[in-house]
């Protein structure tokens, strides 16, 4: 007989970046098992519905009782469920982050150190964030800086790293092995207008976006001109495929020299606000329209600086983000395009 597939809990599945990853496990042959309250985007079809190794279950995963029953037959557990959101978020529901994914973050450890004690649970994988580097001194970002720099000032950032202590007390106390992921700002498609998502004014348009790509996107689309950015435009980071960040997760589930260990997951290209803004406004004006910029006050959690250092996950994963942001944002900017007329943006 052939063997029977590893199955994996994977909670957050509805979400921006569950949905990447749980097509990137049932690609690899996972049985998948996604868990979500909606709470985010409110009820949502899942484009793995119909797929015979994918099941559902709606439902909190700060409910202890509910995730140790999911995680019974589960060979590992993707801890990805959280209160999360732009920058706009962290400003505007700073205790209701921080005190919503501490109990999520409690309850799943709870149930995942009692199945692994049942036996079969065999690691807990950690979605954290880049957050944890907010007050980085020095770049690149390398593994292991989160421990010697202050610690978040963002209630975001705070939580994310408290939940990768967490992570690692469940080991120490408990034995229960454990993989920390980092991604560096996400970009995709399937992001649409959070159900908590207060609309802010940029200049002629009020928009309810919190990330930075589908906020310029849809400037953009609707006829801003000067266009309006957040602060200076000399923000740095590393915009990150959703395909490629699900590809690093599974491969840091699944890699043996990933236990008990963090990778920064990310795309190895840095990208300026401002040559950002440049690329999306030729991607959808042309190369002969002059782009005009105008600045806004930046949010107060707003860090200058977001590079990592990549090195780690591929050496010992063997991992590259290999999607150029000029691809993703020609996928991007079509989905937006379509949802704005849909009225999900």
């Amino acid at each position: 007989m052939p063997p029977v597939p590893e199955r994996v809990l994977v909670s957050g599945s509805s979400g921006f970046i569950g949905g990447y990853l749980c097509g990137e496990l049932l690609r690899r042959g996972y049985q998948v098992v996604g868990v979500d309250n909606f709470s985010k985007y409110g009820p949502r079809h899942s484009p793995h519905e119909g797929n015979p190794d994918f099941a559902f279950v709606e439902g909190d995963a700060a409910d202890v009782s509910l995730m140790t029953s999911l995680l019974t037959d589960c060979d590992h557990f993707i801890a990805a469920a959280a209160m999360v959101g732009g920058i706009s978020y962290f400003h505007a529901y700073p205790y209701d982050l921080l005190a919503t994914n501490e109990r999520i973050m409690a309850g799943s450890c709870d149930a995942a150190v009692t199945a692994f004690r049942q036996g079969r649970l065999r690691k807990l994988t950690y979605v954290s964030s880049s957050m944890v580097y907010e007050h980085a001194d020095s770049w690149p970002s390398h593994e292991g800086q989160q421990a010697t720099v202050p610690p978040p000032r963002s209630a975001y950032g705070f939580q994310k790293l408290a939940g990768e202590y967490f992570a690692r007390a469940a080991f120490e106390q408990y034995e229960l092995p454990f993989t920390i992921v980092r991604p560096f700002n996400c970009v995709g498609v399937g992001e649409s207008r959070a159900l908590r998502a207060e609309r802010v004014s940029s200049g002629d348009i009020k928009l309810a976006l919190s990330h930075v790509v589908p906020d310029l996107v849809t400037k953009v689309l609707k006829g801003q001109d000067p266009l309006r950015i957040l602060g200076s435009g000399r923000q740095l980071r590393h915009y990150t495929y959703g395909g490629d960040l699900a590809r690093g997760i599974v491969t840091a589930m699944e890699h043996p020299a990933a236990r008990c260990e963090d990778f920064n997951l990310s795309t190895a290209a840095g990208t300026t606000v401002l040559q950002l803004a440049e690329l999306i406004w030729i991607k959808i004006k042309g190369p002969g329209v002059p782009l005009r910029i105008a600045h806004d006050t930046p949010f107060r959690h707003d860090v200058e600086r977001r590079e990592p250092d990549t090195g780690k996950a591929r050496r010992l994963l063997g991992f590259q983000a290999q999607t150029s942001l000029g691809d993703v944002l020609d996928e991007v900017i079509g989905w937006i395009a379509g949802a704005a007329e849909a009225g999900l943006v």
